[in-house]
């Protein structure tokens, strides 16, 4: 979709721009059933809950656009259901959880967790209703605390992916977030690859989030990876030369290596800190889900917490949040749909743009019912991701800025292809 662009050119311009109507990318940004990008992200597993919240009355859902209730009944079995009554309508949120399925308050009607009729009290002992109608229902999948849902075509899910960093060992894995952001999922997710603002929003602008090294503006490369994209941002601390890889894993997964890493210490392939979704409610509510990676070897989990949870909900002061706004702000600012026509991208935006392309050309073929290009896997059927932190000791070329700037961005590289291919011999020790 072409968005067409304003640009003003003249001081005061206040007028002029007031006039403006800024378009957004529908085929990009809405969700819901038949619109081309919620057809496609209906192709992929999405957290939704926490293990732990469900409890012994169903929890109503918003997801993609779609109204459900997620409850366990009796049994063990976990169901998500559309959330409305095939019979009239009311909300199962009311319902009765039962050894099997759900029992709507309105006319006892039980529904199991596949949405099969199970009981219809009050019909005549020959109605066959409850053999000729299925409620709609989706399949879950519990993993690690958290529970999963597949909202697609019953004959096109595929397998659960397990992540790399979920098979690493020396790792345990904790639910994180469920923060609830009022914008689109799109502006959420085009922040993973916008590695400038982690100079300025998390550093020079709002204090130090992270560690103070991350105010040093990175030379950058964005690169397309077999499960989506990454970023490489490449920083000299003194002697040495610090890559940061993030990965987007498309269509709305983020993983990223340790935010307390200061670059001061030679290492390589340090790997994720976190992996988190941004699953869209609707098209102007999304929810920030994931997990935290704690390596036995870590400080303690309370900074792994703190850095990565400062900023990313409204749970501060305005004022305060004026004075050193944090993730939720700056999303969440641009407003509930970011209109692509108001924009103006430069140079530093390349990783914003690319992720708009690729994301764009994902949600064409599945438009025309072809097949999503697949990731590569490891030896145990696990997605291979590339997030990692490398740093290397290379002293800086004396008086010669720009030559030590391509060195850096030279050696950028060579850590990417690395990492994609796991053959470290051309990156130097």
């Amino acid at each position: 979709m072409k968005i067409q662009k304003f640009a003003l050119k003249r001081p005061f311009g206040g007028y002029d721009y007031a006039r403006q109507s800024f378009a957004i990318n529908e085929e990009l940004q809405l969700v819901g059933p038949g619109t081309p990008g919620g057809e496609y992200l209906r192709r992929f597993w999405h957290p939704v809950a926490f293990t732990e919240s469900i409890k012994d009355l169903p929890i109503k859902l918003r997801i993609l656009g779609e109204d459900l209730v997620l409850f366990r009944d009796h049994g063990g079995r976990i169901g998500l259901l559309a959330a409305n009554c095939p019979h009239r309508g009311t909300s199962l949120e009311f319902g009765i959880i039962r050894a099997r399925g759900i029992m709507c308050c309105y006319h006892g009607w039980q529904i199991d967790v596949d949405g099969t009729i199970l009981d219809t009290p009050n019909e005549p002992g020959n109605s066959r209703i409850k053999e000729t109608l299925c409620h709609a229902a989706y399949p879950v999948y519990e993993y690690q605390g958290l529970v999963f849902t597949y909202m697609g075509p019953p004959d096109a899910k595929p397998t659960f992916p397990i992540f790399e960093p979920f098979t690493l060992p020396g790792y345990r894995h904790v639910p994180w977030g469920r923060n609830i952001l009022p914008c689109n999922w799109v502006q959420i997710k085009e922040n993973c690859m916008d590695p400038v603002h982690t100079s300025f929003l998390h550093t020079i602008v709002s204090t130090t989030q992270f560690t103070e090294e991350f105010a040093f503006i990175p030379e950058l490369e964005f690169v397309e990876v077999p499960n989506g994209m990454v970023y490489v941002a490449t920083r000299r601390v003194a002697d040495n030369v610090w890559v940061r890889m993030t990965n987007l894993i498309m269509p709305n997964i983020h993983q990223y290596g340790p935010t307390w890493e200061s670059g001061h210490e030679p290492k390589r392939f340090v790997r994720a800190m976190q992996t988190h979704w941004a699953v869209p409610l609707d098209d102007t509510n999304t929810m920030n889900i994931g997990f935290n990676h704690y390596h036995e070897t870590d400080p303690d989990p309370a900074v792994l917490d703190a850095g990565a949870s400062f900023g990313q909900a409204c749970d501060r002061p305005y004022e305060e949040r004026q004075r050193v706004p944090g993730d939720y702000d700056a999303h969440s600012s641009i407003g509930p749909i970011s209109p692509h026509g108001r924009e103006h991208l430069c140079a530093s935006d390349q990783g914003v743009a690319m992720f708009r392309r690729i994301l764009g050309r994902a949600i064409k073929t599945v438009a025309k019912g072809e097949p999503l290009p697949k990731p590569d896997f490891g030896p145990r059927g696990e997605v291979l991701t590339y997030e990692n932190n490398t740093i290397i000791r290379i002293p800086p070329k004396t008086g010669d800025d720009e030559a030590d700037r391509e060195m850096m961005r030279d050696i950028g590289r060579r850590v990417a292809r690395a990492a994609v291919s796991r053959d470290w011999s051309n990156v130097p020790a």
